[in-house]
């Protein structure tokens, strides 16, 4: 599904616009406007989201569908389901700073976005898992972590499928990335607790 994501006055999303801090490495933007097209049933679906911190989450404040062309799926129209457009707007609103060298630049999780669905590229996937990668997988568990949570996801499933890793695997990195200070303002109630994920 393409999503266009913008700010709340109609300029698109970029990483200049994720002014609030989060978790520890992490900015993401405080409301967004996601718009996705279903060409298959003629419907346009049009949501606002606001960031929640207490929450520590973005809630859809506004959802509109409209009808596209004279041919429409009405039971669509009348039941269509949000959170497929919010999970593929958060990664447009998520920053983090890259450092390559002397070089730093800002990128938006959608920039580093994988193949195949995936969030993160192959080489930061391969990088992670490895035996003693601790600084580079907190910095993924915290970007999958977000993404999840941000979204109303489970974030052990996103962070099992991600790195193709055991659930137990990813509930056990979640505690430690916690512990290690690297998900502050970020919680998710939604799937297996990973004891306060």
């Amino acid at each position: 599904m393409k999503v266009e994501v913008t700010t709340l006055d109609g300029q698109p999303m970029s990483a200049e616009h994720a002014t609030v801090p989060i978790g520890a490495v992490l900015h993401i933007a405080p409301a967004f406007i996601a718009t996705a097209i279903d060409e298959d049933s003629g419907i346009e679906t049009t949501i606002e989201a606001r960031f929640a911190s207490d929450r520590g989450r973005y809630i859809p404040m506004t959802i509109v569908n409209r009808a596209i062309r004279e041919e429409f799926d009405e039971l669509r129209l009348r039941h269509t389901a949000p959170q497929a457009i919010v999970q593929a707007a958060v990664p447009h609103c998520i920053t983090l700073t890259m450092q390559e060298g002397s070089d730093s630049h800002v990128v938006t999780i959608s920039d580093l976005t994988g193949s195949e669905g995936r969030i993160l590229p192959p080489w930061l996937v391969e990088a992670v898992t490895k035996r003693g990668a601790k600084d580079e997988r907190w910095d993924a568990i915290e970007i999958l972590y977000a993404t999840a949570a941000l979204a109303s996801l489970p974030p052990v499933k996103l962070i099992s499928f991600e790195l193709d890793v055991p659930e137990r695997t990813a509930g056990d990195w979640i505690q430690k990335s916690r512990a290690a200070g690297r998900l502050l303002g970020l919680k998710s109630n939604v799937g297996r607790p990973a004891s306060e994920s």
